[in-house]
């Protein structure tokens, strides 16, 4: 594979012009997988410059996007200073959050032990949760809902509440899921807020998982988290 050129040969800074090269370039939307991204960056202190990446097929499947992440989703960042000092392009949310905690040496997990578990939580958001709840909104809120057939609505919305209770479980006497606070909250907690986009938290009877309840306040409560959810602005 040929190294990624330097930031200003790139193809996105065609579209997207930096006006600091020397930081992390996010490419984003407040999505709930884009806020993962621009949360941790907050909650790490670490320097990075937003680029507003609608969800129009204008921006996303334009060639410039295309030729930093070829699926065609927001997030995406650059790392001007990646390994070895050179740049580093990088796709899919889940990817970015391990990165950002191994590049800033936090919120990844101190032990091996830990780091492992904070990862288990991590993919448990990105093969199970966020999959779900997705699916969930697209036969609820979106096209899907005019399906006479209930089946596919019935089929995720238990699936969904089965992994709710999950995580109720596993919070049980802690505040956060992987023990300390860590990247597998900033990508479970954003998903939970999204039931509430969906309108579907009486559907799954939201408030009797109480642990989770709690949670979600907590973790919305965090001026890093606040800034982030916002971060880029949805309108230009």
């Amino acid at each position: 594979m040929c190294p990624m050129p330097e930031l200003s040969d790139h193809p996105i800074t065609g579209r997207w012009p930096p006006m600091n090269p020397a930081v992390i370039q996010l490419y984003s939307f407040p999505t709930f997988n884009g806020a993962k991204i621009s949360i941790a960056l907050e909650e790490m202190g670490l320097p990075y410059e937003v680029h507003r990446v609608t969800l129009s097929p204008a921006d996303l499947e334009s060639p410039e996007f295309l030729s930093l992440n070829p699926n065609g989703k927001v997030p995406a960042i650059i790392d001007p200073d990646g390994p070895d000092g050179l740049p580093l392009g990088l796709f899919e949310s889940g990817a970015i959050l391990l990165y950002l905690a191994a590049k800033s040496g936090q919120l990844g997990g101190k032990t091996a032990a830990d780091k492992a578990r904070v990862t288990q939580w991590l993919m448990f958001q990105m093969g199970a949760l966020g999959p779900m709840i997705g699916q969930l909104g697209y036969f609820t809120k979106f096209a899907g809902a005019e399906i006479e057939d209930r089946r596919p609505r019935d089929h995720f919305t238990a699936e969904v509440k089965r992994l709710l209770a999950v995580l109720d479980g596993a919070l049980e006497g802690q505040d956060w899921i992987a023990g300390d606070y860590s990247i597998a909250d900033i990508a479970i907690a954003p998903w939970l807020r999204g039931l509430e986009r969906y309108g579907v938290k009486a559907l799954l009877g939201w408030d009797q998982y109480t642990n989770l309840v709690a949670y979600l306040d907590r973790f919305l409560a965090r001026p890093a988290v606040q800034i982030g959810l916002v971060t880029p602005p949805r309108e230009g």
